[in-house]
């Protein structure tokens, strides 16, 4: 196995954290197992090499496929089950009155990974509003920093797993199985638009939003970091639009501008 000097390791997760944000100062032993493979079949005899051309900025490709190797894409339809039943209960009811002239929404899926949360808020939606569906704008905004797993979410193939928390009528609904894996109905897999996104780059989309979705991806940041992006989400809500983070993912009472309503759930003060 190659050796990560710390001089290396510094360069490394100094350069990662400036410009993604995620904080892996802690993890060097992570990084040499992860990435040990992917220096090897790249014709690398050295960590430095490898973070040389990493931190030239010439190919994007190695730094999202380093990045996706570094971080944990798993996920899964209906993952976090308590956020859907707040946003079936209480959101889309009032979203649906509050948009009932203009009759579209506005909704982020922030880290989307390969799909699963976009898709489901999407069968949501469709559920939701029925028969009047089609006369609702309801695309989703998709976005993470990987074309690579973008591209995987924009022609999804998903396994028995990832959908086993669906409901039965679900899966015949919106799903076809093709082979051992499922393919997704393009009702909902056109009302989904992917976009790559840094997350530490402001916020400067033609709309603010709803209700945003940024689910288990602050993990990777440490606590300034998460503050200042929680402060350009707020910036980014509509007054009474909601953020959704992951329930593992604690924010600071003390800086956060959002009002908590329930463990994960927060909103902007009207």
């Amino acid at each position: 196995m190659l050796t990560l000097s710390d001089a290396d390791f510094q360069r490394l997760y100094t350069y990662i954290k400036t410009n993604y944000g995620i904080d892996l100062s802690k993890k060097k032993s992570l990084i040499v197992s992860r990435l040990s493979n992917t220096l090897k079949a790249g014709g690398y005899t050295s960590f430095s090499q490898y973070i040389d051309d990493v931190i030239s900025g010439r190919d994007k490709d190695m730094v999202t496929s380093m990045l996706n190797k570094l971080t944990t894409n798993y996920t899964y339809f209906l993952r976090e089950e308590n956020h859907f039943k707040y946003l079936w209960d209480t959101v889309l009811p009032m979203l649906s009155q509050k948009h009932a002239r203009d009759k579209s929404l506005s909704i982020w899926s922030a880290g989307c990974s390969s799909g699963e949360e976009p898709y489901t808020i999407s069968m949501y939606l469709k559920e939701f509003f029925g028969a009047q569906a089609g006369s609702w704008d309801t695309r989703i905004l998709a976005t993470d920093i990987s074309q690579q797993i973008l591209n995987t979410a924009q022609n999804p193939r998903y396994q028995e797993d990832s959908l086993s928390r669906l409901p039965g009528s679900w899966k015949q609904k919106y799903f076809v199985k093709d082979g051992t894996s499922y393919r997704l109905a393009d009702s909902i897999r056109q009302n989904v638009i992917f976009r790559t996104f840094n997350l530490m780059q402001p916020i400067q989309f033609r709309r603010p939003f709803d209700l945003i979705f940024c689910r288990n991806v602050m993990i990777y940041f440490d606590q300034p970091t998460k503050d200042a992006l929680v402060k350009r989400f707020y910036n980014a809500t509509v007054p009474g639009g909601y953020l959704f983070i992951g329930h593992s993912e604690g924010l600071n009472k003390a800086d956060c501008p959002y009002q908590y309503i329930m463990p994960a759930i927060y909103q902007k003060k009207i």
